[in-house]
């Protein structure tokens, strides 16, 4: 059964509209009421990225009246692979000013409101009051949880996308959908009641997307917010759809209330709440962190120590500090890496930011390495830092 639509219809479609939309227009279902309910429509999508590049694009097609765009990144070079509302000539402006730029080109029709800040516990509140329906196509999990409990205290729907590698996942969330649709509420708590340890679960940035998937994932987010706002169709309210681009699989499964969990009341620390980085890794890099200066004048001296990269191969392969020798991060958590380290040498550990790095330090200084130290910003740091030239990622 269809969920009531979200938005009353706008009164009237101009002449230039009509045009525009016309094949919307002679879809039954869809129809000049329908679409004047799209252009009634305020949707806020929380990102410019990977999903949110798609999402906007074709929100803005299908004629979405009001766009809100929250993003405070600017575009990098890596980006450009799968965020595809941005271009070579973007690179190093504000991505939810690029944006804005691509939806002109694309429909001039469509209001766009931006949000150039951190979405906080401080500010969330505010920002979806103004809106009708939310996307949240974030990368991480502190973020994810900000937005569910904002949407859950304003009584708002949201649609939840999330890719890694070759896998997208895509789900509607309301805590509490309007009594005559009969429909059970759910939220992303339902789902995930709490977040993975620290470092467990790694981001696009540590493990990669492929860059079309974004378009698959964002193209379905999209459809699930046109048929919320319409009232039209079956929308993955109660399912969670997982898509698998190398077996080009598509599987969903029912998400159910949560009889155990506890109500949201108010917003909270998030970034506290996901443990971004555990306490024993804050612990471990706090007095024994050395910048990428201090380890090129350690190089330089001659002092004999080991340099510990500790991510994966395949990033191994793409940019590497000189000296260094690889023992991928999960191989010194596991203990299976300990025997080959020297106990007869100090050990410098390094990953891509400083994340991965120091959640390994603090396995070794439980382990008895209480002299290795990590460097803080990792490779990209020593790229930026002490050799340009090299490539990041």
């Amino acid at each position: 059964m269809p969920l009531p639509p979200l938005v009353e219809p706008a009164a009237e479609l101009t002449k230039e509209e009509v045009a525009r939309y016309s094949r919307h227009l002679i879809i039954p279902d869809v129809g000049v009421p329908g679409q004047k309910r799209l252009k009634n429509a305020k949707v806020l999508v929380v990102g410019a990225g990977g999903l949110g590049s798609p999402a906007l694009l074709y929100l803005a097609a299908a004629g979405v009246g009001t766009l809100g765009i929250v993003e405070f990144d600017v575009v990098d070079e890596s980006n450009l692979h799968r965020q595809v509302i941005h271009g070579q000539s973007d690179i190093d402006r504000p991505k939810a000013e690029s944006a804005r730029d691509s939806i002109a080109e694309i429909n001039p029709f469509v209001k766009v409101n931006l949000h150039q800040v951190a979405l906080t516990s401080d500010n969330a509140l505010d920002i979806f009051a103004g809106y009708d329906l939310i996307l949240d196509g974030t990368d991480n999990f502190a973020t994810r949880y900000l937005v569910n409990d904002a949407a859950v205290l304003l009584g708002k729907p949201y649609v939840w996308g999330s890719i890694f590698r070759f896998e997208g996942q895509a789900s509607v969330f309301w805590a509490e959908p309007p009594a005559e649709s009969g429909r059970e509420g759910v939220q992303y708590r339902d789902l995930y009641p709490e977040p993975p340890p620290p470092g467990m679960v790694p981001s696009c940035a540590e493990g990669g997307v492929l860059g079309v998937l974004c378009a698959s994932i964002g193209s379905i987010m999209v459809n699930e917010a046109i048929k919320l706002i319409t009232g039209i169709g079956e929308t993955l309210l109660g399912r969670l759809m997982v898509y698998d681009a190398l077996e080009m699989s598509y599987r969903t499964i029912k998400i159910r209330k949560d009889p155990n969990g506890e109500p949201i009341t108010k917003l909270i620390d998030y970034e506290a709440f996901c443990g971004v980085v555990s306490d024993d890794a804050q612990q471990a890099a706090a007095g024994n962190t050395i910048t990428p200066l201090e380890l090129k004048q350690r190089q330089d001296s001659g002092e004999d120590f080991l340099l510990v990269d500790v991510r994966e191969p395949h990033e191994f392969e793409i940019v590497r500090i000189p000296g260094s020798v690889l023992i991928p991060k999960d191989r010194i958590l596991s203990g299976e890496a300990l025997a080959e380290l020297p106990q007869d040498k100090p050990l410098v550990l390094h990953c891509k930011s400083g994340a991965r790095s120091a959640e390994a330090l603090a396995a070794l200084h439980k382990a008895g390495f209480r002299d290795a130290v990590h460097v803080g910003g990792g490779v990209l740091a020593w790229a930026r830092e002490v050799d340009p030239s090299l490539p990041t990622y």
